[in-house]
């Protein structure tokens, strides 16, 4: 397979976190070691893997895309991940920032609502060796009770408002990232205080719209 040629892409991730994520202002040494460790061209198809390394999206399937390198990068600082947090992840996808969560965090709970999505990221990642990842196909709007409390939060697709849900299940203390919006869209972080939920718009982004799993 032409994944498995060593070092065929490792030229590319470098630069891309060098150039992309670093000179733009991401600085968190934890964050850029695990964008240099996850290798992006496992996580897109064939075809696309030239393109694996550009910082744009790109289709996954399903109507859904990989969030680009600088979101993911920039998403996972502004949470500010410890080693021993747990951290729920809304919009599993391709598992791409699953990936790059569990390089530094304890443990990931992540819910796809799409199930080919789910399925696939599931056993993707577990082929790759990453023990600290539980998927689960469900609504991602409920996230995931059972679990909860989570020290973050980080959601990769776009409710028109912020889940109240998804507020209950952080901790006090835990930090929530997530784009709200409909046609114009804001990247908001969430803190969780002993008095209630401080909340700070980052940045305009784009991303595909959170949506309700679909019964079976």
């Amino acid at each position: 397979m032409p994944e498995n040629r060593p070092g065929q892409y490792d030229e590319n991730r470098r630069r891309m976190v060098e150039k992309q994520i670093r000179q733009r202002g991401v600085a968190n040494e934890k964050v850029l070691r695990a964008m240099s460790k996850v290798e992006r061209h496992l996580f897109v198809a064939e075809e696309m893997k030239k393109e694996a390394y550009a910082d744009y999206p790109l289709p996954i399937g399903s109507g859904q895309t990989i969030s680009q390198p600088y979101i993911v990068a920039y998403m996972t600082e502004a949470v500010c991940l410890e080693e021993g947090d747990r951290v729920l992840e809304i919009g599993t996808g391709s598992g791409y920032q699953s990936a790059v969560l569990a390089e530094i965090a304890k443990e990931i709970f992540s819910i796809e609502t799409v199930k080919p999505l789910a399925d696939r990221a599931r056993c993707d990642l577990k082929e790759r060796g990453y023990k600290n990842i539980k998927i689960k196909h469900d609504d991602g709007y409920k996230g995931w009770e059972d679990a909860a409390p989570f020290d973050a939060i980080v959601v990769t697709a776009a409710p028109t408002e912020v889940p109240e849900e998804l507020k209950k299940q952080l901790k006090v203390g835990g930090r929530m990232i997530i784009p709200v919006g409909d046609i114009s869209q804001q990247l908001c972080l969430i803190v969780r205080t002993e008095k209630g939920f401080e909340e700070q718009m980052l940045l305009p982004v784009r991303f595909v719209p959170m949506v309700k799993r679909k019964e079976e």
